[in-house]
């Protein structure tokens, strides 16, 4: 057994894949679950790190403490040399990715009963946009994370052509393919001629028309969301009495994942008193206050999140906010959601017809789109691609795993 497996390090979620003979290639991680939401709590209570599933548990359950998500949305930026501060010390966020990864490899190690001194990462097709130093400043970062937590030998895949090598495992003759994945943090596309045969070689250059990407996924859809349908319930748009606007900043940084945890600053606990005091509709801004107090900003992500999730197949959906004072119970329309994030999924849009124009493609030569990733299931999303290929065949492949299991025979053919 080859001692290389693949490693999908994603914003919302992660998984790990190996080849073995006769046995699944995705790794169980979490109560036997393939995907360990990327996710850590530091539990002031108990004086431990919990990971995954276990730590979204301990932080609703209430226990003190700091809950860090979206880590990979650091990458390439200014704010992954900083540090944060937890039960009372100054941690870096390198150190915080380090300890998520280094977890990540020992329950792949537990659940292979081998371990890995090589791996294949997965990598968007652009950290960041528009910014080649610094998208190679991240992939680096990631390179240099994986060496400190045992990995000797370090390859990267663009996640959507790895998802278009577990896609060419299923299928028995030559296609066109738009693999589209929507991850939590970007999303990204392939053009690939895929086939049993083209499979066997070990140089795919050829094969790869075009790859392109944006920095746009399931996160970003959760942001304006939140924006649209919550914090106007916590004072978002309202004025002060003096007629200025009440400072958008705290709402930005409360809809977003990675930055929730600035809301708790000291200096931006003082300046929300002010702004009760002089706020115009003084009760949705204590809501605010009282939110932030109780740093129940995670909490309130994750209900958005389930939010747009449900909005994904159902027209309406109720949220039940009770952990804010007064209570609040908002019915959340699918119309609201799409319009939200309709600026979004035009951009999305213009990422795949740039792809087509750079490959010299037609829409009608494609044969197949390969959805893969958990924000794929954003129906406005999915349709709007789909409708710049309007003659491919839609196939939807495991949201959470192809990746995973495409790094995973990357890996074996780069590392035996």
């Amino acid at each position: 057994m080859a001692n290389a497996c693949g490693v999908d390090f994603g914003t919302s979620n992660s998984t790990v894949g190996c080849v073995r003979p006769g046995q699944g290639v995705m790794l169980a991680l979490e109560e036997g679950k393939t995907t360990l939401p990327s996710v850590v709590f530091f539990n002031a209570d108990d004086d431990q790190v919990t990971f995954g599933r276990a730590a979204l548990a301990e932080y609703l359950a209430g226990y003190e403490g700091r809950l860090m998500r979206s880590l990979k949305s650091l990458l390439g930026t200014s704010l992954m040399d900083g540090q944060t501060e937890v039960a009372g010390r100054a941690v870096s966020f390198r150190t915080l990715l380090a300890q998520f990864i280094g977890e990540l490899k020992l329950r792949a190690e537990r659940a292979a009963g081998q371990s890995f001194s090589s791996v294949v990462l997965g990598r968007p097709v652009h950290f960041i946009d528009d910014n080649g130093e610094a998208d190679q400043l991240a992939q680096d970062t990631l390179a240099e994370i994986a060496r400190s937590v045992g990995f000797t030998h370090i390859d990267f895949q663009f996640e959507p052509i790895a998802a278009a090598f577990d896609y060419e495992s299923q299928i028995d003759r030559e296609e066109l393919v738009l693999i589209a994945d929507i991850g939590g943090g970007t999303s990204d596309f392939s053009l690939v001629r895929l086939s049993p045969q083209r499979a066997a070689r070990p140089d795919r250059r050829d094969d790869i028309l075009a790859n392109g990407g944006v920095h746009i996924g399931g996160t970003d859809f959760d942001k304006y969301l939140s924006l649209a349908a919550v914090m106007p319930l916590l004072g978002y748009g309202t004025q002060l009495k003096n007629n200025s606007e009440i400072p958008s900043s705290y709402y930005f940084n409360l809809a977003t994942w990675h930055t929730i945890n600035q809301a708790y600053t000291k200096k931006m606990t003082t300046q929300l008193a002010e702004l009760v005091r002089d706020a115009k509709d003084q009760q949705a801004l204590k809501r605010l206050q009282n939110l932030i107090e109780d740093r129940a900003g995670h909490w309130l992500a994750m209900q958005v999140e389930e939010a747009k999730i449900g909005l994904s197949t159902h027209g309406t959906v109720r949220m039940e906010l009770d952990r804010l004072a007064p209570l609040a119970v908002l019915d959340v329309q699918r119309t609201l959601f799409e319009s939200a994030i309709g600026h979004l999924v035009d951009n999305v849009g213009a990422t795949v017809d740039g792809l087509l124009a750079e490959a010299g493609v037609r829409p009608d030569q494609v044969d197949t789109v390969f959805f893969t990733g958990g924000s794929s299931g954003v129906g406005l999303l999915r349709e709007h691609i789909g409708a710049l290929v309007p003659g491919a065949r839609r196939v939807e492949g495991d949201l959470f795993g192809s990746i995973g299991a495409g790094l995973a025979l990357d890996a074996v053919r780069k590392f035996g």
